[in-house]
């Protein structure tokens, strides 16, 4: 495997020991935020989201970004850890930005470093689960919404305790929901439910994350004639459904093949990845 590279800020190092300062605030309060992007035949996909939704964030929270901090800007550095790494088919890049070291929970400085790490995928397309995901709710945790549920901070840990309850079940993931019993998302994905051909799923008024690939797949479908509505989605509207899916930027879309005795179908998933495929050429 070839020696893979990361970017410090501005400092390209080798990925084969420490590469992050102890005194970042990303790892010391979790004070950042960060994309994963999807890299197909040796680029970067749906970047300029990316970037829109880490900028975003950002500025919520109060961060100062410097100018500079642009998609061409980013999409330079990471062609460049790319190609160092030997990258050209397949792979995956994490973006983080997190608030300057300095002071506790009240900093010293708004300003802001960058950090990318790449890393190779097998497949150059993306490929839809063979067995179906087996799923249930997470309620041993709820997901409030707040002015950065829509966006990926480096406070994760609901994800992590659904993740690992899941694990603990025997089931491949559990499901995000809201004070109320709403559903949200998946511990990294996004929520889709087809009955009778629609598509729905839950808005980002509700509190999920706004996923790029949800909106590439929002935009995809009615692009081929499917209609989609964002609307809060309950248990009920899972045991009605004709299928479920789930999204995210790096494996694209997961078909859920049952949820409790429910069983699903992947008709509109397969067709869905199928246009994806296609799309990213």
């Amino acid at each position: 495997m070839a020696l893979l590279y990361i970017n410090n800020n501005g400092e390209v190092l080798k990925n084969d020991g420490a590469t992050l300062a102890a005194a970042n605030r990303g790892h010391l309060y979790g004070d950042g935020l960060f994309e994963s992007i999807r890299v197909v035949r040796g680029k970067p996909v749906n970047l300029e989201a990316h970037i829109l939704r880490m900028l975003e964030g950002a500025a919520q929270l109060k961060m100062r970004t410097p100018a500079f901090y642009s998609t061409a800007f980013f999409e330079e550095k990471i062609l460049e850890l790319l190609q160092l790494s030997s990258i050209d088919q397949g792979g995956k890049v994490r973006i983080s930005i997190d608030r300057m070291s300095g002071g506790t929970y009240r900093p010293t400085s708004n300003e802001t470093t960058f950090f990318i790490e790449v890393a190779p995928l097998n497949d150059d397309h993306f490929r839809l689960n063979s067995r179906g995901w087996e799923v249930d709710l997470y309620s041993s945790m709820r997901k409030h919404k707040n002015k950065l549920s829509n966006f990926k901070t480096k406070n994760g840990l609901l994800y992590v305790m659904s993740a690992i309850e899941a694990q603990e079940k025997g089931l491949d993931d559990l499901l995000i929901t809201d004070p109320k019993g709403g559903i949200l998302e998946g511990s990294s994905s996004n929520l889709f439910v087809v009955s009778n051909g629609v598509l729905y799923t839950p808005g980002l008024e509700e509190g999920c994350l706004g996923g790029v690939m949800r909106m590439t797949l929002i935009n995809l479908a009615l692009e081929n004639g499917i209609k989609v509505y964002e609307s809060s989605i309950m248990p009920q509207n899972l045991l009605a459904a004709d299928e479920v899916f789930l999204t995210n930027a790096i494996k694209g879309i997961i078909w859920v093949g049952g949820y409790r005795t429910k069983r699903y179908v992947n008709d509109m998933s397969s067709h869905l990845l199928k246009l994806l495929n296609q799309k990213m050429g």
